[in-house]
């Protein structure tokens, strides 16, 4: 568009009350600065808008298409204007965050919970998936906000941290005790028992891959598990030795329902959070990060949430 926006508004304006004054009026200028504007118009366009009589002015065959593109033009602008005004008062907008079930559930929900009781406008939308996944989402721009284990480095990357978890082995006390019992009290569980961990799919079960291989722990008996919640449950009902998240199952490790593993060299702590790029920080998102900021974990993110 070669013409100035303003003189549009100024051509629109006259259109619609089909008088100069008026239209100077309601613009705030004067009348001679309303007459200057469209006659530019018209000698840019080359083309005759008004005619002019004693009543004030009239569109010419030419203004009238014109005036039907600016109508049209302007309502949008005041139609978009509306919009972010009762975005802006409803607090609206838009969130597509990727998780993992097990981090969505014992981490996530605790967030979101709280947040859409104080902000019931804005929509939320959750890819329940993999780390990696979620990863190579964030970095096709295809999600706002991935809620994961702390990622390397890259340009423009936010990583904000949320906490620390501790991966463990955890069996049932019976399960221990049957295992002793049946193969001696010196006997070595991972090669004796039934050793429980993630798919391969899932970046927990690699990193527990790589801290056997560099301390050359053998499983002999593998069950490879979906999610992190079945796999506390097989713990739970002892149907084998887990590799769970110490602060998922710290109410279990208190009341004795499951018992930790010791293991020769503890496996190293990761940290989870929130990871978004700063260049695609929208409004929206950085109202769910102050809010989350202002909003802790509580102490034991494993416990049963109230519904």
């Amino acid at each position: 568009m070669e013409q100035n926006l303003s003189q549009y508004k100024i051509f629109y304006e006259v259109a619609k009350t089909g008088n100069i004054s008026k239209a100077a009026k309601d613009l705030y200028i004067s009348q001679p600065a309303i007459s200057k504007a469209i006659s530019k118009l018209e000698d840019s366009l080359d083309t005759v808008l008004f005619t002019r009589n004693s009543r004030g002015v009239l569109l010419t065959e030419e203004g009238r298409i014109l005036f039907e593109h600016t109508r049209r033009a302007f309502e949008e602008l005041h139609n978009g204007e509306a919009e972010l005004k009762r975005a802006r008062q409803f607090h609206m907008g838009h969130i597509h965050i990727g998780v993992s079930n097990t981090l969505c559930r014992y981490i996530m929900i605790s967030y979101l919970k709280d947040f859409i009781v104080r902000y019931p406008h804005v929509k939320i939308t959750i890819d329940s998936q993999s780390t990696t996944h979620t990863m190579s989402m964030l970095e096709q721009q295809k999600i706002d906000l991935g809620l994961v284990a702390e990622p390397r480095p890259q340009k423009n990357l936010v990583f904000i941290p949320l906490m620390e978890i501790e991966d463990i082995f955890a069996a049932s006390p019976a399960y221990l005790d049957n295992l002793r019992l049946r193969e001696g009290k010196d006997v070595d569980v991972f090669q004796a028992g039934n050793i429980m961990l993630l798919d391969h799919a899932n970046v927990t079960r690699r990193y527990i891959d790589d801290y056997m291989t560099a301390n050359r722990i053998c499983a002999n008996n593998l069950l490879e598990v979906t999610t992190m919640d079945l796999l506390i449950e097989f713990a739970r009902i002892g149907l084998g030795i887990g590799s769970v998240i110490k602060e998922f199952v710290k109410e279990d490790l208190q009341s004795g329902r499951l018992v930790q593993v010791e293991l020769g060299t503890p496996i190293r702590k990761r940290t989870v959070g929130f990871a978004y790029f700063s260049n695609r920080l929208s409004s929206t998102l950085n109202m769910f990060l102050d809010f989350c900021r202002r909003s802790p974990l509580p102490e034991d993110p494993g416990a049963p949430r109230a519904p």
